[in-house]
């Protein structure tokens, strides 16, 4: 067991390919210059979130505006990611952009060295507005990198405990959640720590860290983009719950040293073993109803929502 520098990244990324190269680059310095193992750097960071999320009583106009202005889509095995591989060399680097795959578009992260991609991933759940833009990831899976095994999810992925548990059940010691996660669009605060989704934010990254009993490592975007305002908060919890590390509302690098055997092996040896003591014969109703995985009754309020 030995000790591992994590950093994790909250940054502003815009459409400007150079301009996120740039900030990429001063970021890999960074966290080199910290002894760091492993760089989080936000969803989107090569190109950009969506300006909007779009849907609900969006006006056609607008709908056509947001489509003309989407994020460049690149190819898994494209130049621009190999350009990120060359700049991180033997750092562990994972990043979020528009993949290009199957005719389609996916909201989709990456885990790379200088040696090439050592895991990928596209985005499962997405929220209100965009699977107008994106097409679903259909997958979770863990992978072995030279600083132990991990996992990847996106954003709203963090919102559903079943993502980080079918990637700790994988095996995986440290799961970083990348994110372009904004404001609340109703009952907005000035202060971005009085926010009722920054909030909704940490929770989730604590509860997930602990209920799994993993290294979470979570990045976000900062500053703005089109209509959306993001809430920074960049941060590594440990396997008992604790931020190690964070941000807070600011952009910045986070940055902890941890031994993620040690740290493991005490929150599940403390009489709280999460993952050995589930009862999965018990859990058959959460996964499947009415024939439909994963698709629980709703109320009839709900259903004519959904229609």
């Amino acid at each position: 067991m030995t000790d591992i520098t994590i950093s994790v990244a909250a940054a502003e990324f815009g459409r400007d390919l150079e301009a996120c190269y740039r900030t990429i680059g001063a970021l890999i310095e960074q966290a080199r210059a910290r002894g760091s193992r492993l760089l989080v750097l936000p969803e989107a960071c090569l190109g950009g979130y969506l300006p909007s999320l779009g849907g609900g009583d969006e006006s056609e106009q607008a709908r056509q505006r947001r489509l003309r202005s989407l994020p460049p889509a690149l190819e898994l095995d494209g130049p621009e990611l190999r350009r990120v591989a060359a700049m991180a060399g033997d750092l562990v680097v994972t990043l979020g952009f528009c993949e290009a795959g199957d005719g389609a578009r996916y909201n989709a992260a990456v885990t790379l060295t200088g040696d090439g991609i050592l895991g990928s991933y596209r985005k499962v759940h997405q929220p209100l507005g965009e699977d107008l833009c994106y097409s679903a990831g259909s997958e979770y899976g863990s992978f072995d990198t030279p600083i132990g095994r991990m996992g990847m999810q996106i954003c709203y992925d963090k919102a559903f405990p079943e993502a980080a548990r079918a990637l700790a059940l994988d095996g995986a010691e440290i799961i970083a959640s990348l994110s372009a996660w904004p404001t609340a669009r109703t009952a907005t605060t000035e202060r971005l720590q009085d926010d009722r989704w920054t909030q909704r934010f940490d929770i989730f990254d604590r509860a997930r860290a602990v209920e799994n009993q993993v290294v979470w490592v979570a990045s976000n975007q900062a500053g703005t983009f089109g209509s959306l305002r993001f809430v920074c908060n960049a941060k590594i919890v440990g396997p008992g719950g604790d931020i190690l590390a964070t941000t807070g509302t600011e952009p910045g690098l986070a940055t902890t040293t941890v031994n993620v055997g040690h740290a493991l092996e005490l929150a599940r040896g403390g009489g709280m073993y999460n993952l050995r003591d589930r009862r999965p014969e018990l859990y058959h109703s959460i996964v499947q109803c009415h024939g439909v995985v994963g698709q629980p009754d709703l109320p009839e309020e709900l259903e004519a929502a959904h229609a």
